[in-house]
């Protein structure tokens, strides 16, 4: 029972760090780029394939360890995982954020989880591989130069979401 009390704390506190923290770096996160002078990709080069949804093993295996976690899990009131998500985001760029939110959980929350949960590793495999292979033309290098030119935005939204200092002087730039 031990290990269970163990277990539930260190996957919600995962959880609670993901929402608090993760989320709101996600919702001001850079989308892919479009107009003039920018290397196109396919128009739907943020999408995947049905195809990769079917294999029942994955979806099994992937739900089994939901179940499981969320049997131990006593925060009812609040979601990971949800349209809340979308709040803002275009429908065209909602797969743009879920490889971000899939990126989060697999580097951050299974990689722990493979230690506590039976096939969470074959869970995270297939994620990974999702977001490495298949959704790798999300971003392009003109958008991870955007990324990179808006590290101080990066920096003061994490800053303003996530500590309990004040504000300074509403020095905030406008976007």
């Amino acid at each position: 029972m031990a290990f269970m009390e163990t277990l539930t704390k260190n996957f919600s506190g995962w959880v609670v760090f993901c929402c608090c923290c993760c989320v709101p770096l996600l919702l001001t996160s850079p989308l892919p780029l479009k107009g003039k002078g920018v290397a196109s990709t396919t128009p739907h080069g943020c999408k995947l394939s049905k195809s990769h949804f079917q294999p029942p093993y994955i979806r099994n295996v992937t739900y089994t360890l939901a179940k499981m976690a969320k049997a131990s899990d006593h925060d009812t009131d609040n979601r990971f995982i949800g349209q809340q998500l979308f709040v803002n985001i275009k429908e065209n760029n909602r797969c743009y954020m879920m490889k971000r939110v899939v990126e989060i959980v697999v580097k951050d929350v299974l990689a722990e989880a493979k230690k506590l949960y039976p096939n969470a590793e074959k869970v995270a495999e297939f994620f990974a591989r999702l977001t490495k292979e298949e959704l790798r033309s999300c971003l392009g290098d003109n958008g991870k130069t955007k990324a990179i030119g808006e590290l101080d935005l990066l920096f003061e939204y994490t800053e303003d979401a996530c500590t309990d200092a004040p504000k300074r002087g509403g020095n905030k730039k406008k976007n």
